[in-house]
């Protein structure tokens, strides 16, 4: 401690050994005069020195703050030529006024001074209200604060941190999941020492894949691989798009059925748990897909590479038998059922919603599906169902639904997986039962925990799905004309007259709606379209550009609104073409929006495409909405999304 400061305390002890004097000649006065004269003596001769102590006090004190500003002026001239942080001043002209010596280390010259800061270091731009920046200078990366009251600089080099923490990024633990899609389909048809030496052949590839790019794998199951990397072999993976996909396909390319990959990928979370459950939904995505690509989910970003074939057909009813059943006990238990499709339904929609009534019926429940307006495409479908009393009473609307809906209620999600398609997405919150029966390519977005999930995009349409699951609810079945036509119907609009995206197990479904009274002829008739239509469909085909050589690109006239069905419509004509591989309409829809339909014949993956402008679909079929964009400003995305995806 300080002298000064001592004698600052001893000065307050003073203070109170004053205090308690007079108190003291207070009391010794009341006894006699004498002691109380002595006791003044004494108490001047206190003060006397009370006085010389503090001007002593004031004096060291003086000499103590002198001491301590020279010291602290000198150590803060030390500390700014010496610190590792780089200190400039400059003026309003953006000239240097002042640099501490880090300053010239770091740019390598010796006078700053008056030059001009972008002439020093090129490349620095700041902003006005920005206080915090980094500038990467001669391959260093500088964190730079800014006063610009001061118009001062302080840079610090903070490149170690940066390739710290670079690495850390690269070095998180990635899982992924491997699996075969269709081995057993392929081993069919082979007897057991073929089926043996393909699995070995497709295990060794996979095998020597991982060891070139420092992967750990290990089998777990005859048809499924665990692989363990880092994010930095993640990215050099995503850089060759996943490769292995290609590879293995095209080995077994011989095969009358080529065996796939679908690939789920987990990371950017710490907790393994976490990992394995990301990778795990990756790979039902994949799969839900139609296999043959990788699911990536880094977080909550989701990216898909491959899907490049279409979804493989599966030859067994195994599984359709047993949604059927779980359909059946679901609808036991519900109160009643509830049915709903996609906005702007189409005739699959529809088709759909009436079998999945007709199961509902047939099990002696209650059902009802939710119609929100009818739209040209099912005009004459709807005429007819309206002629039929007790099925007119089925259909409801969003509103009545929303009244009807309880815990108990048994909603079923047809044609569509997607919360922002259905018709009412508010109906998904008011009950947890749930039944999600659909044939498009999984997408991204997904109803939130469903009970029964039949996604099946190998499948024609959702129609089939239904009349699949349809015959397997009752021994004997009886079809009304009606429903088994629609269903029919539906088939007929999405494979365009059995010509795409049609298996063997789509002409079984026929079969079955045709023994059951679906009559063809109506089905032309409910697909008929007025001339007015066709001749605005033909002009929409008229104003076509040619894109890259092999890609027809429509764009709808500014005055005119086209529907979903029309679209697409215009988009298998020009898919007709010599040369085109894929064609895009553009058009503006009655609400504004821009909605796109998009056709392939398979060499190019238009659900890709689509998806990157938020859409969806098929291999083969896809389509997205856009809201508030110029159809100018729609063919620029699409474009855009075409040279991204190719």
């Amino acid at each position: 401690m300080p002298k000064f400061l001592l004698k600052r305390w001893y000065g307050l002890h003073t203070v109170l050994a004053l205090s308690f004097s007079l108190l003291l000649l207070a009391i010794l006065t009341l006894y006699h005069w004498m002691y109380g004269a002595i006791g003044i003596v004494c108490l001047v001769g206190l003060v006397l020195y009370v006085l010389q102590a503090e001007k002593g006090f004031q004096r060291d004190l003086r000499l103590y703050l002198s001491t301590v500003s020279h010291r602290v002026k000198k150590a803060g001239e030390g500390v700014i030529q010496e610190m590792p942080i780089g200190i400039l001043l400059f003026n309003e002209e953006k000239a240097i006024e002042w640099t501490n010596p880090f300053m010239q280390s770091m740019t390598g010259e010796e006078m700053l001074i008056g030059k001009n800061l972008s002439d020093v270091l090129p490349g620095l731009v700041i902003k006005p209200e920005q206080k915090k920046l980094e500038f990467t200078y001669n391959e260093r990366v500088y964190e730079v604060l800014v006063r610009p009251e001061e118009r001062l600089l302080y840079f610090t080099d903070i490149t170690i941190f940066k390739e710290l923490s670079v690495r850390y990024q690269q070095e998180k633990p990635v899982l992924a999941v491997i699996h075969l899609d269709n081995m057993d389909e392929v081993g069919q048809v082979m007897d057991e020492q073929s089926r043996t030496l393909l699995s070995t052949s497709v295990a060794g590839v996979i095998n020597d894949w991982a060891n070139k790019h420092g992967i750990y794998l290990r089998r777990v199951s005859s048809d499924k691989f665990l692989a363990l990397m880092d994010r930095l072999t993640l990215e050099k993976l995503e850089e060759t798009r996943f490769d292995i996909l290609d590879v293995v396909r095209e080995m077994t390319a011989d095969n009358k059925i080529p065996v796939t990959l679908s690939i789920g990928v987990g990371a950017g979370v710490p907790s393994y748990i976490e990992l394995g459950q990301y990778a795990q939904s990756s790979l039902d995505i994949a799969l839900g897909r139609g296999g043959d690509q990788a699911a990536v989910k880094v977080g909550n970003k989701l990216t898909f590479f491959g899907g490049k074939s279409n979804a493989v057909e599966k030859r067994t009813r195994v599984r359709a038998r047993v949604i059927a059943h779980a359909l059946r006990d679901l609808i036991h238990e519900a109160e009643h059922v509830i049915v709903m499709g996609h906005k702007q339904a189409d005739m699959d929609s529809i088709g759909a919603s009436l079998g999945v009534l007709k199961a509902v019926q047939v099990h002696n429940k209650t059902g009802y599906i939710v119609l929100d307006e009818v739209n040209p495409s099912i005009e004459r479908l709807m005429k007819e169902v309206y002629a039929q009393p007790e099925l007119a009473e089925s259909f409801i609307t969003p509103e009545q639904a929303s009244r009807l809906i309880s815990g108990r209620t048994l909603l079923v999600i047809v044609d569509t997986h997607r919360p922002s398609l259905v018709i009412e997405p508010r109906l998904l919150e008011e009950t947890s039962r749930i039944v999600v029966i659909d044939h498009h390519r999984r997408s991204e977005e997904f109803i939130e925990d469903p009970v029964l999930i039949y996604l099946e995009p190998y499948a024609s349409s959702t129609a089939e799905l239904v009349t699949e699951l349809l015959q397997y609810q009752s021994d004997r079945i009886h079809l009304d004309s009606l429903i088994a036509t629609a269903l029919l119907a539906g088939i007929v609009v999405d494979t365009k007259s059995f010509a795409f995206r049609t298996g063997s197990r789509t002409f079984e479904a026929a079969s079955f709606l045709r023994r059951n009274g679906a009559d063809t002829s109506t089905v032309q008739r409910f697909l008929k379209e007025d001339l007015s239509q066709y001749v605005k469909r033909a002009r929409l085909i008229m104003n076509t550009e040619v894109y890259l050589d092999k890609m027809a690109i429509a764009t709808g006239d500014l005055r005119e609104d086209y529907t979903q069905v029309q679209a697409a419509q215009a988009a298998d004509v020009l898919l007709t073409l010599s040369g085109i591989q894929a064609s895009f309409v553009v058009a503006r829809r009655h609400d504004d929006a821009v909605l796109i339909s998009a056709r392939s014949l398979g060499d190019i993956n238009v659900q890709a495409i689509m998806e990157q402008l938020g859409g969806g679909g098929h291999l083969t079929g896809a389509a997205t909405q856009m809201e508030h964009v110029s159809l100018k400003e729609a063919v620029r995305r699409l474009k855009e999304a075409i040279d991204a995806t190719l």
